[in-house]
């Protein structure tokens, strides 16, 4: 059994102070992917830089204090890779992939996008290369005879299950006709099965972002942007999925909560 984690953290610092490190101490994940860090190594928690009993792969942007990715593993890879070969994005803090046993994890901070901006823009040249790595990505571990789970915060919800107020959104980046339509592309182009829908088709969410503004939380007024998508093979083997919710608003550590999925891989 392999569990695998992702959430993004909004900021790792303000995050060991509400209550990361105590849930880092008690979770049971193998692997666990992070995004929106926004902290170089040498600037975390003292609790978070020699952390005993995970392998951190770190990946910052250089734009100091945004994005940034990590991926903390019980095992040590074999393979660390920073970004997926883009000029304009590999030092953004946006991804990191490594390569362990039979599994290629990945941790993935899409850029959020603003309709009508250049943050818009921004968002479909990194979807246009995005896609293509991804088609590269399953065929090489095809080749290779690997998986491959690319966790994070994918910012698109793909259908009106995924997010609360969908009729009202339907021209807010993040469920765009476009945005979605490229989701799609992801799970019939390129082959990839997003796992927690398969494992729930007929629900609506389970919501994994609340925002903080209004009773967002308390009412489950929420978005399920924060996926694990993965090769078809390895999706079926995924016994449970859940979003791990916090009881209530001020246990909250991040607006984002963690998506926990368990894989029977490795078995």
């Amino acid at each position: 059994m392999t569990v695998v984690t992702t959430v993004n953290v909004n900021g790792i610092r303000a995050a060991a102070k509400k209550g990361f490190v105590e849930w880092l101490a008690g979770t049971e994940a193998d692997v666990i992917c992070l995004q929106e860090v926004r902290s170089e190594p040498e600037q975390l928690p003292v609790e978070l830089r020699d952390l005993d009993g995970w392998h951190p792969a770190w990946a910052p942007s250089s734009a100091k204090g945004r994005a940034g990715v990590a991926i903390l593993s019980r095992r040590a890879p074999q393979r660390t890779a920073i970004g997926f070969g883009s000029e304009e994005f590999d030092a953004s803090g946006r991804y990191v992939e490594v390569d362990l046993p039979g599994l290629t994890v990945a941790s993935l901070y899409l850029p959020s996008g603003e309709v009508g901006t250049e943050r818009q823009d921004e968002k479909e040249r990194f979807m246009a290369e995005f896609l293509a790595h991804l088609t590269a990505l399953r065929a090489r571990a095809a080749a290779d005879g690997r998986e491959v789970v690319v966790c994070g915060d994918w910012n698109i919800c793909h259908r009106p299950e995924d997010l609360k107020n969908w009729k009202s959104n339907q021209k807010a980046a993040g469920f765009l006709p476009e945005e979605r339509a490229w989701l799609s592309r992801v799970y019939d182009e390129a082959g990839y099965v997003d796992v927690v829908r398969a494992l729930h088709p007929d629900r609506t969410g389970p919501y994994s972002w609340w925002s903080y503004r209004g009773r967002a939380f308390d009412n489950d007024s929420g978005w399920r942007i924060d996926l694990q998508v993965a090769t078809p093979a390895l999706a079926a083997t995924a016994t449970d999925a859940h979003v791990e919710r916090a009881d209530t608003h001020t246990e909250r550590w991040s607006d984002h909560a963690p998506v926990t999925v368990s894989y029977a891989h490795g078995d």
